[in-house]
């Protein structure tokens, strides 16, 4: 498991950090834009160098998910997590990494326990 948690954290960053370009970034966020699929299409051919496909597929669908940036706007109102400020970017970068990685766990424990 924790090598499935080790290999999956560094797929997601290479995919995340390396191969994510300014057109991802700024459209990734709406689910009709084809910047949205193409940025979560690099991480299910991350994922699916560690993990088998049907894992890899759901990270994808998760990660996919996760960047519209709803979930996540949620989870700063419910647990009042700075929104505005210096800091907010800062936030809210770390609760994104902080979500695919939590995902990139549960996928380690269920394809690997």
């Amino acid at each position: 498991m924790t090598d499935l948690l080790v290999w999956g954290i560094v797929a997601h960053l290479v995919a995340d950090w390396l191969l994510q370009n300014e057109y991802m970034a700024l459209n990734k966020i709406s689910l009709r834009h084809p910047a949205a699929y193409v940025h979560s299409g690099i991480h299910l051919l991350a994922a699916a160098l560690v993990f088998s496909w049907p894992a890899a597929l759901g990270l994808a669908v998760a990660h996919l998910l996760i960047d519209t940036r709803r979930p996540l706007a949620w989870w700063r109102r419910v647990f009042g997590q700075t929104t505005e400020g210096p800091m907010a970017i800062h936030v809210a970068v770390w609760t994104d990494q902080v979500a695919h990685v939590s995902c990139i766990a549960v996928a380690a424990l269920v394809q690997g326990g």
